[in-house]
C-alpha cells in the first residue's frame, strides 16, 4: 500500500509544542495551499491540518513561524472521534515525517542579515534549506568527458 503526501504551503499560525501524558512532543499546524487556477477562475485555497511528533514536532515549533513557506512530506491519516455533544466526527490530517523550509531566510524575514542561514537538522531526516537551495558549487574540471 502507498500513502504519501507531499505539500507546500504557508503556515496559518505559529506551531505550538505540546506534550502527551508520556512526555512525547507533538505539534499541529495548518498549511494554506493555493490551488492551481486559470484566468477567469477565482483563486481557491485549501487549509490542510498537519501533525508532527517527537523531534520533528520540536523542530517545527522552534523554527517555523506564521506566514513561512514550508514543505511537508508524510502520510494521510483519518481519525474518528466524538465531540462534547456526543456527535461522531472524522478528521483528516497529514502526519509529518519530514519538514523543510521552502524559501530562503532572506525571502521570509524582513531585516535579514547577510550570511545568516537556517539551522540544519539531519538526525531525523528533517532538514532546512540554505540560501543556495541545498546545492554546492562543483569546481571546474579539465573539460574532458569520461566517455
Amino acid at each position: 500500500m502507498l500513502n504519501k503526501a507531499i505539500l507546500m504551503g504557508r503556515l496559518t499560525a505559529d506551531p505550538e509544542l505540546r506534550r502527551t501524558q508520556s512526555n512525547t512532543a507533538v505539534t499541529s499546524f495548518t498549511l494554506a495551499i493555493d490551488r492551481s487556477y486559470s484566468k477567469g477562475v477565482e483563486k481557491q485555497t485549501d487549509f490542510i491540518d498537519i501533525v508532527a511528533w517527537d523531534k520533528t514536532a520540536e523542530f517545527a515549533s522552534k523554527w517555523f513561524r506564521k506566514g513561512q513557506l514550508v514543505a511537508v512530506s508524510g502520510r494521510i491519516q483519518v481519525r474518528n472521534w466524538e465531540d462534547k455533544q456526543g456527535q461522531k466526527r472524522r478528521t483528516y490530517e497529514v502526519v509529518a515525517e519530514e519538514v523543510h523550509f521552502a524559501e530562503s531566510k532572506r525571502d521570509s524575514q524582513p531585516g535579514y542579515e547577510s550570511g545568516a542561514q537556517y539551522p540544519q537538522y539531519r538526525d531525523t531526516g528533517v532538514q532546512a534549506a540554505s540560501d543556495n537551495g541545498g546545492f554546492r558549487e562543483i569546481p571546474d574540471d579539465d573539460g574532458e568527458l569520461p566517455f
